[in-house]
């Protein structure tokens, strides 16, 4: 089975969290021990008739409290017809930077919006950084329609606005369902109190929304994560290069192109779970052996021969700070991508992204909290990359603070 990765956002108290509990438990994808649990914690809260379906996702002691979601929560569950991985993301402006990273990975953005309150300032900006990741599909999920009596008006006046806006910042693929999380009308079973939607409910949805498509074409790339040199005497020759298909397939007798190096080999042989195979695909961990004896060491990357990503050592990219911290000037980082990591420096900020806009502003040369900016990085090492909507697992990248070990900022090329 094919696997959909998508995550949820929208303001606080749309429901994101409760919309999630009821498409696992509806599709009778929890566990009875876990109903049991949650049962009973619905019950402590006040709760008496019905299952709390928020705490499925909202596991931190103050989420729970508050009835809001903070951090990321990642849930996993999968159907006859596929597999899913959803992050639910928080609602709040100070928590821009954890939607940031739950989005970063997502195939499908499921933005939700109340039915009363319509189009907010929260879903511009979740609308704006779905679309700076490049996300191929956003579902504009209307929720709470019972507070609205099922309004079929509501419903085409919030339909509108949206695709208005969704054009002007460049969205291609936006389709829109009416639901009520709380009482189960179009999430798992269509609702007949909607009957004048003539779509599918939110699950039959997921199940059957094309993915993939632009990952027909991809470019093949390896990126080393650990060189395997036994050198004993029963493996005294052995030399290979384990990590993970990022992207495409290599096959045996591939003519490759060793980076930044640009070395020059051929693959011998490719292991995988300790047998040998004669192709290894995306997502597929693996140990390359090449013909020649060449200096390869952890973060190189590997590609064909006749199709090179690019390799700079000055990138153009979007990026979020990530620090309680504000930005200085001459601060010095590590840029970490994938196994590969570089000292770096931003060399200038050009401009921030006003996520109410999606405008550029001009810089100040400063960079806060949560803050979106385009900016020039410095490498002291060539960075071989692709554009981040071409391949993201190539394009993308985090900032590290170099003495403190913490993330700053995660940035797309």
């Amino acid at each position: 089975m094919d696997l959909l990765r998508f995550f949820t956002a929208g303001n606080v108290d749309d429901g994101k969290s409760t919309l999630i509990g009821r498409l696992l438990y509806d599709s009778e994808s929890i566990s009875t021990d876990i109903i049991e649990t949650l049962t009973r914690q619905s019950k402590t809260t006040g709760e008496n008739t019905t299952i709390d379906l928020a705490l499925l996702t909202d596991g931190l002691r103050a989420e729970r409290e508050q009835g809001i979601t903070i951090d990321v929560a990642y849930k996993y569950f999968s159907t006859d017809n596929r597999k899913f991985i959803i992050a639910d993301t928080p609602g709040h402006a100070q928590y821009t930077r954890n939607m940031f990273t739950g989005a970063s990975t997502a195939q499908l953005a499921i933005i939700l919006v109340d039915a009363r309150n319509g189009i907010t300032d929260q879903t511009k900006r979740h609308s704006i950084i779905s679309a700076t990741l490049g996300i191929p599909q956003v579902l504009l999920c209307i929720n709470k329609m019972d507070l609205v009596s099922y309004s079929e008006e509501r419903f085409n006046e919030i339909v509108s606005e949206y695709r208005t806006f969704s054009e002007l910042i460049g969205l291609n693929k936006v389709d829109f369902i009416p639901t009520s999380a709380l009482a189960g009308d179009n999430v798992v079973h269509r609702s007949e109190k909607l009957d004048w939607y003539k779509g599918l409910p939110l699950l039959e949805y997921l199940e059957t929304i094309a993915i993939g498509e632009g990952n027909l074409n991809e470019e093949a790339r390896f990126q080393v994560q650990y060189v395997i040199r036994p050198q004993t005497e029963a493996l005294h020759d052995y030399r290979g290069y384990a990590g993970s298909v990022l992207s495409g397939n290599f096959q045996v007798g591939d003519e490759v192109t060793i980076l930044p190096s640009g070395a020059q080999t051929r693959i011998s042989k490719i292991e995988s779970n300790l047998k040998e195979v004669g192709t290894a695909g995306k997502n597929q961990p693996v140990v390359l052996h090449l013909e020649d004896d060449l200096d390869i060491s952890r973060g190189n990357t590997i590609v064909p021969k006749n199709a090179l990503p690019l390799t700079e050592k000055i990138l153009q990219a979007t990026i979020c700070w990530m620090d309680s911290s504000a930005f200085h000037s001459g601060q010095k980082f590590l840029l970490q991508q994938n196994s590969f990591r570089t000292k770096a420096m931003i060399k200038e900020i050009h401009s921030k992204i006003d996520i109410h806009s999606f405008q550029d502003l001009e810089s100040d040369g400063s960079l806060h909290l949560n803050e979106l900016a385009k900016v020039s990085i410095k490498t002291a090492d060539g960075v071989s990359f692709d554009a981040f909507k071409q391949l993201p697992k190539t394009g993308a990248f985090i900032l590290i603070n170099e003495n403190t070990n913490q993330t700053v900022a995660a940035g797309v090329i």
